[in-house]
């Protein structure tokens, strides 16, 4: 498992216009975000319900070459993996506590065509996916608790961010790590030197007056060196 080359913005479509769904995707893509991060809720696993299958089969058509980042926040992950990667998922991330057999459930995915991720909440410990790591193709560390968006980055999260980096270090293993909850400009660095590569942005672009401004701050921020000058 390979992690991607630069920094990578995933915009979560949850905080987009639903009215105007393909407009606001279409409108992040072109103001140059890497991937469309999709937010998969049952009213189960999380308080809330949002999108499914058929909007993923929207998204794909519309936008054939797009990234599409599916993050299953639901109870029964295992029922649906095939269905989201055939639906055009590019990644599908699940959560491992809700999914009766975790390493077959990635395996499952991989064999269908996609990359698998693991997602772990703020009370989850990195120890869950000890013996899965080496498997997967991205850690999805969630730094705000999963069901809704607009809420405020939990601080630990850069503690954990940093333990995993740790231990992907002590491992020897280069693969992509993801966050997603309370990002944005003020923050995007701090994630990034905590050892992430991958950030998801939700209200902090579609809540932004120009999605390209943003996304360019977001840009910017990261191209700045993570190494402090010499004195």
């Amino acid at each position: 498992m390979t992690k991607s080359s630069n920094f990578l913005i995933a915009p979560s479509i949850l905080a987009s216009d639903f009215t105007r769904l393909g407009d606001e995707c279409q409108a992040v893509l072109e103001a140059g975000v890497d991937w469309l991060h999709i937010d998969v809720m049952d009213g189960h696993y999380v308080p809330n319900i949002t999108i499914g299958l058929p909007v993923v089969q929207a998204l794909r058509k519309r936008f054939p070459n797009a990234y599409l980042d599916v993050h299953l926040m639901i109870s029964n992950p295992d029922q649906f993996i095939e269905p989201f990667v055939e639906a055009g998922a590019n990644l599908v991330s699940f959560h491992p506590e809700v999914s009766h057999h975790p390493h077959r459930a990635i395996q499952r995915i991989q064999a269908a065509g996609a990359r698998a991720g693991l997602a772990i909440n703020p009370g989850t410990a990195l120890e869950t996916i000890d013996y899965l790591i080496e498997d997967i193709d991205l850690v999805l560390v969630m730094s705000v608790n999963p069901g809704f968006g607009g809420q405020k980055f939990v601080e630990s999260s850069l503690r954990k961010l940093r333990e995993l980096q740790a231990l992907l270090d002590q491992r020897g293993l280069s693969i992509d790590v993801e966050v997603d909850g309370g990002v944005g400009v003020n923050n995007i660095a701090q994630i990034r030197d905590a050892g992430a590569n991958v950030f998801v942005a939700g209200s902090a672009i579609f809540g932004s007056p120009s999605y390209a401004e943003t996304i360019g701050a977001m840009r910017k921020a990261l191209a700045v060196s993570q190494h402090k000058p010499s004195q």
